[in-house]
């Protein structure tokens, strides 16, 4: 929980002192972080975009308005950076469906994202639709929070989202074909 100071830093525009910054960082340390990790697939390369992103924001504090709009602006930044990443890179993981290996156990129902399979498989989705779907899933933002973090409309939010799932779909249904066929 932030400190007063912390409050009157974001809310009034002040220039934040070391320890109401370090407590925005601390606070949403966590979501930036696997928001580039999940997307980028890469930890290096996520902890370097935390780092860029909290040094943005460090610049930027006295023009963000609330703890929520410093989460939000976070959100919208660390996404854009990693789409901006894997555009530069322009490797995206390839992964063959025979290569992906099938699960020992049944997928666990509490946390999706945490399954291997089905991470090898939204890390194959194109840049914008694996971000949708990490933002819909892991962040359980709703389709206007994503098109706000994405400044796309919402329409082409659905579309990207519709399209990822059922990529996703078409994949697991084959890796699951292959695994009854064994």
């Amino acid at each position: 929980m932030l400190d007063q100071t912390a409050v009157a830093v974001v809310e009034e525009g002040y220039t934040p002192d070391p320890e109401s910054f370090a407590e925005l960082v601390r606070e949403n340390q966590a979501m930036v972080f696997s928001l580039a990790l999940h997307s980028l697939r890469d930890p290096s390369l996520a902890e370097e975009i935390a780092q860029d992103v909290f040094l943005e924001l460090h610049r930027r504090l006295s023009s963000l308005e609330s703890r929520q709009h410093v989460r939000n602006w976070l959100r919208k930044v660390t996404a854009n950076r990693c789409i901006d990443q894997s555009r530069r890179r322009r490797v995206r993981p390839q992964v063959a469906l025979e290569e992906v290996a099938e699960p020992a156990a049944p997928p666990g129902h509490d946390d999706p994202m945490r399954d291997a399979l089905l991470r090898r498989l939204v890390a194959v989705l194109p840049e914008k639709d694996r971000m949708i779907v990490i933002l819909r899933y892991q962040e359980d933002l709703g389709l206007e929070e994503i098109a706000a973090t994405l400044d796309m409309p919402v329409r082409a939010v659905k579309a990207h989202l519709h399209k990822g799932l059922e990529t996703l779909r078409g994949k697991l249904s084959r890796v699951m074909e292959t695994r009854r066929e064994r």
